[in-house]
C-alpha cells in the first residue's frame, strides 16, 4: 500500500517558488523524522532536507541552505518543503523519505530511510 504521498511539483521560473508537501499513512515511533531527496536526469540521487518530526530539529544539504525551508504537522505526518529563489539546477524528481532510526550520522544517507514517495517533479525555467 501505498505509505508516502507527495504533491506540488511543478513548473516555475527562476528566482520563483514552489511549495511540496507529503503524508505518511502508517504509524510511526516517536523517533520518526521524515525528509527530501532529489534525483536530477544523468544524477545520482542526492539529500536534500530532514526534519525530526517530535523535536523540530531540521538538517539541510549546503546547496539549498538559505533557500529551502522544511516544516511539520506532527499531527497529520505531512512535512512541506518551501522553497525559494528556485534555480534551474534545483530541477529533479523529489523524492520523499521516512525513517524510523535516523540519527545525525545517517541523516542524510538515503539507507537510513525505509520508505520512500513515487517521486514528484520539480522543473525550474531560466
Amino acid at each position: 500500500q501505498v505509505q508516502l504521498v507527495e504533491s506540488g511539483g511543478g513548473l516555475v521560473q527562476a528566482g520563483g517558488s514552489l511549495r511540496l508537501s507529503c503524508t505518511l499513512s502508517r504509524p510511526t515511533f516517536s523517533n520518526y523524522a521524515m525528509g527530501w531527496f532529489r534525483q536530477a536526469p544523468g544524477k545520482e540521487r542526492g539529500f536534500v532536507t530532514t526534519i525530526r518530526m517530535s523535536f523540530g530539529n531540521a538538517y539541510y544539504a549546503d546547496s539549498v541552505k538559505g533557500r529551502f525551508t522544511i516544516s511539520r504537522d506532527s499531527a497529520k505526518n505531512t512535512v512541506y518543503l518551501h522553497m525559494n529563489s528556485l534555480r534551474p539546477d534545483d530541477t529533479a524528481v523529489y523524492y520523499c523519505a521516512a525513517s524510523d532510526r535516523i540519527t545525525p550520522s545517517t541523516v542524510s544517507s538515503g539507507d537510513g530511510y525505509d520508505d520512500w514517495g513515487e517521486g514528484t517533479q520539480v522543473t525550474v525555467s531560466s
